[in-house]
């Protein structure tokens, strides 16, 4: 079973990854909306680490297909949802 710590540790290794593609101007805005929003839901302390974690995937994989996106975002992406999919309550 995985530890609360490791799991907050990946929440916050997450969130830290998104705050850059919110911070970059070169990637659209409705993404960074999008990266936005996905930290809104992992650190709202409300629900469960494993909730937190697939609401924000949900997010993610739907913006991960936007054609406009830069490549350096979108495997910042990807390695934000591969952090997540480890998250286990």
């Amino acid at each position: 079973m995985a530890s609360p710590y490791d799991n907050e540790a990946k929440l916050k290794q997450a969130v830290i990854l998104l705050q850059k593609i919110v911070n970059d101007t070169s990637v659209p805005r409705n993404i960074r909306r999008a990266a936005t929003d996905a930290i809104r839901n992992l650190q709202d302390n409300g629900i469960s680490h494993a909730v937190r974690a697939a609401n924000a995937i949900g997010i993610l994989e739907d913006i991960s297909q936007d054609p406009n996106m830069p490549m350096h975002a979108r495997i910042s992406i990807w390695n934000v949802v591969s952090v997540l999919e480890t998250i286990r309550d």
